[in-house]
């Protein structure tokens, strides 16, 4: 994730920061419970990853990347994004990590993964910023808050306070 725009201070940004790092933790844990060959481990790791993806999905798409879209600009490039869920998701569906070909897969798909995060944070969210308006930033944070049933945390000030 790039530093150098402050997309990283505006609530809703840091609630899907910390959701890419939950499932990049977990994705990352469950391949290392494949080289360990404990499969079950990894099963439930990949389960609670997917878990986790959809709900982020969820908000991301009703949300950021439904008013982003609103701009032709970005219109194109949002989409390409969805696309890169659906596909994840239709690979987790039927995932079978009993199935060697599967286990490689999955650990290309959490690689995969990382590169996909890396194209929300160092290109849709920093343009955000400039972007959208502060109605469009409630009706992102309002879907977002919608799917995960709790508000977006607010923003925190240098001495720490909300």
């Amino acid at each position: 994730m790039c530093h150098y725009c402050g997309c990283r201070d505006i609530p809703l940004i840091k609630e899907f920061i910390a959701e890419h790092e939950a499932v990049t933790d977990l994705g990352g844990d469950a391949v290392r419970a494949l080289d360990a060959d404990d499969r079950a481990r990894a099963s439930l790791l990949a389960a609670e990853m997917t878990a986790l993806l959809r709900r982020h999905w969820a908000g991301e798409e009703a949300g950021l990347f439904r008013v982003m879209a609103e701009n032709e600009e970005y219109a194109a490039y949002v989409a390409a994004l969805v696309a890169e869920h659906r596909e994840l998701d239709a690979f987790l569906t039927t995932l079978d990590l009993d199935e060697p070909a599967q286990r490689d897969a999955f650990a290309r798909a959490v690689g995969e993964l990382r590169e996909h995060i890396t194209k929300e944070e160092d290109g849709l969210f920093p343009a955000s910023l400039t972007e959208l308006t502060g109605e469009q930033w409630n009706e992102a944070m309002t879907a977002w808050s919608g799917v995960h049933g709790r508000p977006v945390a607010p923003a925190r000030t240098a001495g720490g306070a909300a």
